[in-house]
């Protein structure tokens, strides 16, 4: 197939690779092209602003959770239509669980045979920059480091020196370079950007992105790396059909929850499900519902218009005790619980399970996760080993004697050794799980909650 592509990466964290992937994906739509963003790695935020900027849902490309054929088939659905895909990475370019780097964003851009465009953060650096870029480009040879963003050039001279220490020692071309007092900061969080679903108001960041790049960026010749991209075999795409709806999921969607990924909403329709919307924080009452997922977010920093909506915290507590379904992951077993605490603060939650959320400034649990299903409970296991990831500031205390769905045999959970607190039909965990990397989550989920709708009927 021949999908023009590229990879935006850098040698480290905080090199300003996000900003620099949504202003391009701006810069390439004003420019009328259909961008396809993908993001490698299991980040929740930045394919929030990777649609923003492209209008196109953003999705993940993560071969720990995925493996190599889902990744490519994911891939290739996604990108057919698409006049150019853009992936950015996470961490540095070679940075990954496994020492050999199979699963580093080199990983997936060999995989994908995907050009690759290093976003260097250039402070106080001039001439160094040739061994950085250079030893980038003889690491993995079959890697195919074709250009370089300079960020943060303090001026015209520094920019001169930096492109003349790279054209005369390495083979990637510059194609930009970003003036240091350029405003093109997104706020942050602990969980690093804000989530753009979260605060609407942050939306002409991504103007002033686009805007950055259009004028600084050598968008022609990003075109011409991306064209280059090598010829991908065509891989078999499983057809997605999404039948009548057997049952109604309620989704808490809402500022303070905002983490779902769309294969996970897509798996549950080809289930057989019909998903209805609601906000924890707003509505006065649940819909009309057979079962509940809560996803991930920051229910902390909303935790007072958590707790002042008392009427829905009482009716999902009804529904619990009475037996409904409920799916939580991570911000969704924080409100769950009996309250969070967090800068000071303590406010009350569902009170569903019999346990406490306390915050911390760093993270308790982050990064890829293991789990094995213990078998244990109401709910139906759905996975010899599952392969998901964690990324939360908050523990878990006051916990009593407690069944759990997981035991970790990577990452933290709960306790450091399970994850998944069950109780009556209810599962809660730290883990966040992919659709296509759990592919018997979403139809044995809603099995269970057809099976319970008719019991209770």
């Amino acid at each position: 197939m021949n999908l023009p592509r590229l990879t935006i990466s850098a040698p480290h964290r905080s090199s300003g690779k996000s900003t620099i992937t949504i202003g391009l994906c701006a810069a390439l739509t004003a420019r009328g092209m259909k961008v396809q963003p993908f993001k490698k790695g299991p980040d929740f935020i930045d394919p929030m602003w990777h649609e923003a900027a492209t209008g196109r849902e953003s999705h993940n490309l993560d071969l720990f959770m995925l493996g190599a054929e889902k990744v490519m088939q994911s891939f290739q659905r996604h990108a057919s239509d698409a006049d150019i895909s853009v992936i950015e990475g996470n961490m540095g370019l070679f940075d990954g669980v496994d020492m050999e780097g199979s699963d580093s964003t080199a990983g997936v851009a060999r995989l994908l045979k995907s050009p690759v465009i290093l976003v260097i953060d250039c402070y106080g650096m001039t001439r160094g920059i040739a061994p950085l870029v250079k030893g980038f480009e003889e690491f993995e040879p079959e890697t195919d480091i074709a250009g370089v963003i300079l960020n943060k050039v303090k001026g015209s001279r520094h920019e001169r020196k930096l492109r003349e220490a790279i054209e005369r020692y390495c083979r990637a071309r510059v194609v930009g370079a970003i003036p240091e007092d350029e405003g093109m900061g997104i706020a942050m969080r602990h969980l690093g950007l804000v989530p753009l679903k979260e605060d609407r108001g942050l939306s002409p960041a991504v103007e002033a992105m686009r805007k950055t790049i259009a004028e600084n960026v050598d968008i022609d010749g990003v075109l011409e790396m991306a064209g280059r991209a090598g010829q991908l075999a065509d891989v078999e795409i499983p057809t997605i059909y999404i039948p009548e709806p057997k049952v109604r999921i309620g989704v808490a969607m809402d500022s303070a929850f905002t983490f779902y990924y769309p294969e996970n909403l897509e798996a549950l329709r080809a289930a057989g499900a019909e998903l209805v919307p609601f906000s924890p924080m707003a509505d006065s009452s649940l819909p009309k519902v057979d079962a509940l997922y809560i996803g991930g977010g920051f229910p902390e920093v909303h935790m007072e218009a958590l707790e002042k909506n008392s009427a829905i915290r009482t009716a999902i507590k009804e529904r619990i005790e009475a037996g409904m379904p409920v799916y939580a992951e991570c911000g969704g077993l924080m409100y769950l619980c009996r309250s969070i605490s967090w800068e000071g603060r303590t406010c009350a939650m569902v009170g569903a399970l019999q346990c406490d959320i306390n915050m911390s400034r760093k993270p308790a649990g982050h990064g890829y996760v293991v789990l094995k299903p213990t078998g244990n409970g109401s709910w139906p296991v759905f996975g010899d080993e599952i392969r998901a990831h964690e990324f939360h500031h908050s523990s878990v205390t006051g916990l009593g004697e407690t069944v759990f769905a997981f035991d970790i045999l990577r990452g933290k959970g709960v306790d450091g050794r399970h994850d998944g607190i069950l109780y009556k039909n209810v599962l809660a965990a730290y883990t966040h799980i992919h659709g296509l990397g759990a592919q018997g989550w979403a139809p044995r989920f809603i099995d269970m909650v057809s099976k319970n709708a008719h019991n209770c009927s």
